[in-house]
């Protein structure tokens, strides 16, 4: 190899190497950006209806001042699970600027049933994994808890149950054409 073939494969590496850091960055840069409120709600649909519901409930004003945000919820902490959350969320941003599927109140709440069955059925899929990096069963002082709500705990981890059998419509208003019956082994809006 002669001296002019090593300063070109040196160089080569060393821009493989600026632009490898620079890509990298890059994504970390838009994975932090697209994982805070603010960019959740920049969409009307989110700002206007499920993020005005969720300020009149506990997840968002409480005795103890925790505040859980729309990527508490909805994106996974694991890196591997976050990065299939943000390409899944690529569709749903497809929805928005392309197809306008969802982009008047009228055609949000004619596909909210829809939508919330998803995110149903992933929080099902995933055991509530996102509802878990809050919320801990077996930390639970069922001792502190009312008696009804320690009892239907002690019955979650009895038959297996997950936090999204039982809360649906903590966060968010149930929609409309939602039958509890169907799909929640205790009920629907558990709060």
């Amino acid at each position: 190899m002669t001296s002019g073939q090593k300063k070109g494969t040196f160089s080569v590496l060393i821009i493989g190497i600026i632009l490898g850091i620079i890509l990298w960055g890059s994504f970390n840069w838009a994975m932090a950006i697209t994982n805070t409120e603010e960019f959740c709600i920049s969409c009307h649909e989110m700002r206007d209806t499920p993020f005005e519901e969720l300020q009149d409930t506990i997840h968002y004003t409480n005795r103890t001042g925790v505040r859980a945000t729309c990527p508490d919820c909805h994106v996974p902490k694991e890196w591997i699970h976050k990065v299939v959350r943000k390409i899944q969320a690529s569709r749903e941003l497809y929805h928005h600027f392309i197809t306008g599927d969802i982009d008047t109140p009228e055609k949000y709440e004619a596909k909210r049933l829809h939508l919330a069955q998803n995110v149903w059925r992933t929080m099902k899929n995933t055991d509530s994994r996102e509802c878990r990096n809050c919320h801990d069963i077996e930390s639970m002082d069922f001792e502190r808890q009312e008696t009804r709500s320690a009892d239907r705990h002690e019955e979650a981890i009895d038959k297996g149950y997950t936090c999204i059998d039982c809360h649906k419509g903590i966060a968010h208003a149930l929609p409309e054409g939602y039958d509890p019956g169907e799909d929640a082994p205790g009920g629907g809006n558990e709060g």
